[in-house]
């Protein structure tokens, strides 16, 4: 495990140094709510700890992005949801989550989407789910922008005020780290199999 995770850790902090960083950050935040359901924070957290003078850069580059990548989940969800967007969600395995999402909507709009967007729970489901149920476009993009922004100002926040000592403990720990993240990705996956849309009423 640590042969692997190493060579990658070294690889983002190389690449935090290089003129391309903030582009390659933006480019996962935006494929992660329309295409490719990897969160940007493993990216965000280790650049922003190599290039704290950059923190608050990086974190406005993940959240347009973010947003932007969301119009993009909102259209596929809206325009191509039997075709595009049927192919996203067989290809994770997330025909229930949809279902539930989408039937949540209905009942609460925008607050999915704040109380979503903070979470590990693929992204990628809320902007589909959004543009499946005809939610509002201006809201949408409001919504996004609010609970995106905050989660990684958040980090931005923390990073910038106890930079050196999170470092530090990534690269002492960085095996359960990685561990913590990867749990925490299947674990939003998890939530959308186990919750079966029939429990939204």
């Amino acid at each position: 495990m640590r042969i692997g995770l190493r060579p990658l850790y070294n690889w983002v902090v190389q690449q935090a140094e290089k003129p391309h960083a903030p582009w390659l950050l933006f480019l996962i935040a935006f494929l992660e709510p329309c295409l490719f359901p990897i969160p940007p924070d493993i990216l965000l957290i280790p650049m922003a700890i190599t290039r704290r003078d950059r923190v608050w850069k990086l974190a406005t580059l993940a959240t347009i992005g973010s947003v932007l990548g969301g119009l993009v989940g909102y259209a596929i969800g809206a325009l191509a949801m039997h075709s595009i967007g049927h192919v996203i969600v067989e290809t994770y395995h997330l025909e229930d989550g949809f279902k539930l999402f989408h039937c949540a909507f209905n009942k609460y709009g925008m607050l999915i989407i704040l109380a979503k967007g903070l979470t590990p729970i693929p992204f990628i489901i809320v902007t589909m789910a959004s543009g499946a149920a005809d939610l509002n476009i201006p809201i949408f993009i409001v919504s996004c922008a609010i609970t995106r922004g905050a989660r990684f100002f958040f980090e931005a926040a923390l990073i910038n005020r106890f930079g050196e000592p999170i470092r530090l403990f990534i690269e002492k720990h960085l095996p359960w780290v990685a561990f913590a993240v990867l749990l925490a990705i299947l674990g939003g996956f998890w939530f959308v199999l186990r919750h079966h849309p029939s429990s939204c009423h």
